[in-house]
C-alpha cells in the first residue's frame, strides 16, 4: 500500500506535536479546551475580537455553559485573557496571551520540522 507524503508529513505532526504537548512547561489541555483555544487562535488570526458571547458560536456542538466554564479554566491556565470594551462595559473581549503565542509558535515549529521530512 501507498501512502502520500502529505500523509506521513501529517502523521510525523502530530507525533512531534503529542511529544509537545507532553513535554515540560506545555499547558495542560483537555480535548474541547484544545478545540476551543484552536478556534479562538483561527479567529483572531483573521484580527477578529472575539466578544465572551461569541465564543459559543465556535463551538456549536457544545453548550454555551460548557464553553464558559472551559473559558475559566483557560484563563485560569494562563491561555486566555479577557479585555473589558472601551466602547461597552458589559462587553468583554476573549483574547490570548504570551503563553498562548508561544505554544502556538512551538506547533508551528513542529509543522515545519514535519515538512522538513
Amino acid at each position: 500500500m501507498s501512502v502520500s507524503p502529505h500523509s506521513l508529513t501529517y502523521v510525523k505532526f502530530l507525533h512531534l506535536a503529542n511529544a509537545l504537548r507532553q513535554g515540560p512547561g506545555a499547558p495542560e489541555l483537555d480535548s474541547l479546551e484544545e478545540r476551543l483555544l484552536n478556534s479562538l487562535a483561527a479567529a483572531w488570526h483573521t484580527g477578529h475580537r472575539i466578544k465572551v458571547l461569541e465564543v459559543a458560536r465556535l463551538l456549536p456542538d457544545t453548550s454555551e455553559r460548557t464553553i464558559f466554564r472551559r473559558l475559566k479554566t483557560l484563563e485560569d491556565k494562563g491561555l486566555i485573557t479577557f479585555m473589558i470594551d472601551p466602547q461597552d462595559q458589559r462587553v468583554r473581549h476573549v483574547l490570548p496571551t504570551p503563553k498562548t503565542d508561544a505554544y502556538f509558535a512551538r506547533l508551528g515549529e513542529c509543522l515545519s520540522l514535519a515538512q522538513q521530512g
